[in-house]
């Protein structure tokens, strides 16, 4: 079926094709009667207008870009969410695609977003090379959310994750916990500022802090988990676990209750993200906070404000989590 043109929506109106146009575009221009003339034989003809040859015709872009880190992940579709809103009560679509944690994939995906002249670009939690960053936002505004960076070009959205780790591990520690391990998110960005305020707070509280490599995944947690559980006796284990993040403590639950450890009269365990996933009713998984719809909410202001030449200095939002407390938390039980 071939597909209508702006020529047959034009002859079927009985008006010009530069009309047609002005209409598309939701030009002021148009008298009302023209306009719903148009519209109704858009609607009759099934015709609905190319965006990009729009953008390209006319030099300007109503299309966002939005690289996603990792589809599985609540935390990501919150902060899309953020970023949606804000985008259509300004008058742009986004486009979104992934590199699944992959560098080489992320850097094919930043390609492709690239292709379609964006306005603009929002990388969520990329690992993609800092000079690839660079190079992006020497094409067109770019913003990252939940990776910091010092290019002058780039505006970043942050939570403060040394801060959301010292309230996991005061959180702990006042239960009465002494042995607490956290499962390290890698490479991940965000893992290391998280890595540093539990390493702080373990040691601002006397405690000698345990470190176990993992990542920000439900996988790397129960692999986290079992490795605890070869390298300590059942005695010694530790008895409060800070998560990289959500998804990693949702794994490092099950490995733990897979091997007859109880959460939380065995071991306590702290996510990080407050996603959707956290507050379900039989996940219930106490947590850090991340306000994650305001980042994605701030990520887009910041980005139209370069869209528009509003602002050419970069800005750094760095927000405050806050610790939200469920049932995968309780009172250290001493041994008798």
């Amino acid at each position: 079926m071939v597909k209508p043109t702006m020529e047959d929506v034009a002859a079927r109106a009985g008006v010009s094709r530069a009309l047609v146009s002005l209409v598309m575009r939701n030009s002021p221009k148009v008298s009302s009667i023209r306009r719903q003339a148009v519209l109704t034989a858009a609607d009759e003809l099934g015709y609905s207008p190319h965006v990009m040859a729009r953008s390209l015709a006319s030099r300007t872009s109503t299309v966002l870009g939005v690289m996603v880190n990792d589809l599985r992940n609540a935390f990501f579709a919150d902060v899309v969410e953020g970023l949606d809103a804000a985008a259509q009560a300004a008058g742009f679509d986004l486009i979104l695609n992934t590199g699944g944690r992959i560098p080489s994939r992320e850097s094919a995906a930043l390609r492709s977003l690239l292709s379609f002249r964006p306005a603009g670009l929002v990388l969520l939690s990329p690992v993609v090379p800092t000079a690839a960053i660079e190079a992006a936002a020497l094409q067109c505004p770019t913003v990252l959310v939940s990776r910091t960076s010092r290019v002058a070009g780039v505006d970043t959205v942050n939570d403060d994750g040394e801060a959301g780790s010292t309230l996991a591990v005061d959180h702990l520690v006042g239960l009465g916990h002494r042995r607490i391990a956290h499962l390290d998110g890698g490479m991940a960005a965000g893992a290391a500022a998280r890595r540093r305020g539990f390493l702080a707070a373990m040691r601002a509280h006397g405690l000698d802090p345990v470190v176990v490599r993992s990542e920000h995944t439900d996988t790397a947690g129960e692999k986290a988990v079992r490795e605890l559980l070869t390298t300590y006796d059942r005695a010694d284990l530790p008895t409060g676990l800070v998560a990289g993040n959500d998804f990693n403590a949702v794994g490092a639950i099950s490995a733990l209750e897979e091997n007859g450890l109880r959460v939380p009269d065995d071991v306590s365990v702290v996510g990080y993200d407050n996603t959707s996933l956290a507050s379900l009713r039989h996940v219930s998984l106490t947590t850090v906070d991340q306000p994650r719809t305001e980042m994605g909410r701030l990520a887009l202001e910041a980005l139209l404000e370069r869209v528009r030449g509003e602002r050419a200095k970069p800005v750094r939002h760095l927000l405050n989590p806050s610790l939200v407390v469920r049932s995968t938390t309780a009172r250290e039980r001493k041994s008798p």
